[in-house]
Parts: structure tokens; C-alpha cells; sequence
């Protein structure tokens, strides 16, 4: 991965992690299904009548509209309302790195190397600690509709990266026609039959939370990460994903007051190890040979 990517990537991370706390803030006035459906109306009018389609299938922007779009965003806010804090779920919604390296490597071909290997296993393990602390940052419920959001996630990167260059800003617009109708109705269906009540009353907070969520984190971050996927492997960029969760809980804590409990703390500890295994473990396998070795000869 060049200078450019790595730039790109953290830009994204950072993006993503204070889109947590943002969300929460705008589901404080808004249930999170009629919430989701608004972030897309925004990204996607007036721009879809300025923008041609991307040149692409129609099939593709369907494929990122229907699992990024309506599922992933949809079983994450849902959580997020009542099931988990802003902190938590930005980290368990990273189990999304090791279904994006799964699928690539069952769909691509795409081998991950033996550090990145050795890393998703601690990052499991840090994940697992999660599973068997529910409770006071994140309920069972809240836990498995997370996972499912990263697994449709996953499905949405491998989309992504099959498709042909494109303009990805262009894509991410015609994506988010997608979502807002289909959202709506189950909105007023699971929700409330007074959505333009609840998005008149709607204060200015959660209209900059609407605003930040459809073009900061939707909008620009996915253009993004789409551009990163396309040009670089799976293995390389989604264990940058991890990062998130570290800008997530500090923000979290500075604007929501979150903290998390010891085991909690410990897991984040494990994954970010994960983390680094993934992305320089084998600058540092080399580096500690060189330097057994040197010790040897001399």
C-alpha cells in the first residue's frame, strides 16, 4: 500500500469512527430505520439528476443499494438505538474485516499472508470477550444485529471490488436511490405512521447529524473505501477498519461520557493487536530475524 492509500484509508477511519457518536445523536429525535431512509434522500437529491450513471451494471449499484444500503444501515441503527453504545459498535461492527477477508479469499482467490493469518486470529479472540460480556454496553440483541450488519458489510466491499473504474462518488449517488423508499415503508410500518411529524419537529442537532452522516460517512467515506478495495487487496486494506473503533470510543467518551469495563478494554487491546499483525506483522517477523540473527553471528 503506497503513501496515497494510507493517507486515504486513515482519512476514512477517521471519518467513521466519529460517525458513531454522530449517529447517536441524531437517534435521540429519530427512529433508526426512518433515520437511515433520510440519510440517503439527502445524499442522493438534487445530485442524481446532475450525475450520469456510472459505468457500470445496474446490477452492481442494486447489489452495494440493497446490503450496504438498506440491511447493513438498518440492522446497525436498530442496535444502535437502545441495544449499544456508540463506542461498541464501532468496534464490533469491524467483524466485517474477516468476513471481507473470507469472502475475497472464497470469491477472488485472494490468500492472506501467515501474519495476516496469526492477526484475524487475535482479533477473534479480542472479539469473542464481547460475546461473553453483554450486558452493560451492548445486549445480546444488539450484539448479533451488529454482527449481521458487518456481514453485509462484507458482501457490499466484495461487490465493490469487482466492479470495473468507475467513478466511485458518481456510484455512491446512484447507490443511495436505492434505499430511501423501500426504508420508508418499513419505517412506517415497524416504526411510526407519522414520519413528516417526527422530521418537521426534528431539531438543528440532528439535522447536522443527518447532514454528517449522508456526506462525510456515507457519501465521501464509501467513495473512498470503494477507491481503496478497488486498488489494493482485501487483506491489506480492511484490517485498517479496525482502527475505527479506537477514534469511535475515544469520541465516544469525549461528546456521549462511554467507557467500557475491564474485559471490555482488554478485548479492544486484543483486536487492535489483531490489527497490527494484519497490516505490518511482517515487517516485524523480519525485523526480529535480522535481528536474531545479527545477535547469532556476533
Amino acid at each position: 500500500m503506497n503513501y496515497k492509500s494510507i493517507i486515504l484509508v486513515l482519512t476514512v477511519v477517521l471519518i467513521w469512527g466519529v460517525n458513531f457518536s454522530i449517529i447517536k445523536i441524531g437517534l435521540k429525535e429519530l427512529p433508526p430505520i426512518l433515520f437511515s431512509a433520510l440519510r440517503f434522500t439527502v445524499v442522493a437529491i438534487p445530485a442524481v439528476f446532475f450525475i450520469p450513471f456510472p459505468k457500470t451494471s445496474i446490477f452492481n449499484v442494486i447489489g452495494v443499494g440493497l446490503f450496504l444500503g438498506i440491511l447493513q444501515f438498518s440492522f446497525l441503527f436498530v442496535a444502535m438505538k437502545t441495544d449499544a453504545s456508540a463506542g461498541v459498535s464501532s468496534l464490533i461492527l469491524q467483524t466485517q474485516v474477516l468476513f471481507t477477508i473470507v469472502l475475497s479469499a472464497f470469491i477472488y482467490k485472494e490468500k492472506a499472508t501467515k501474519s495476516q493469518s496469526i492477526g484475524i486470529i487475535v482479533a477473534i479472540l479480542g472479539f469473542s470477550l464481547f460475546f461473553y460480556n453483554t450486558g452493560g454496553n451492548i445486549t445480546t440483541k444488539g450484539l448479533i444485529l451488529i454482527v449481521c450488519a458487518a456481514f453485509f458489510w462484507a458482501i457490499s466491499n466484495v461487490i465493490m471490488k469487482r466492479i470495473e473504474s468507475i467513478n466511485l462518488l458518481y456510484f455512491m449517488v446512484w447507490v443511495s436511490i436505492i434505499p430511501p423508499v423501500p426504508l420508508m415503508i418499513l419505517s412506517y410500518v415497524l416504526e411510526s405512521q407519522e414520519p413528516i411529524t417526527l422530521i418537521s419537529i426534528a431539531t438543528e442537532n440532528t439535522w447536522l447529524s443527518v447532514m454528517y452522516v449522508s456526506y462525510m460517512s456515507t457519501l465521501i467515506g464509501f467513495a473512498i473505501w470503494g477507491w481503496l478495495l478497488k486498488n489494493n487487496s482485501a487483506a491489506v486494506v480492511t484490517p485498517f477498519a479496525l482502527l475505527i473503533p479506537v477514534v469511535g470510543m475515544v469520541t465516544s467518551s469525549l461528546i456521549l461520557s462511554e467507557s467500557l469495563s475491564l474485559i471490555e478494554i482488554f478485548g479492544t487491546g486484543l483486536i487492535m493487536l489483531g490489527l497490527l499483525l494484519c497490516v505490518i506483522g511482517s515487517k516485524i517477523y523480519g525485523y526480529l530475524f535480522n535481528r536474531l540473527l545479527t545477535i547469532l553471528s556476533s
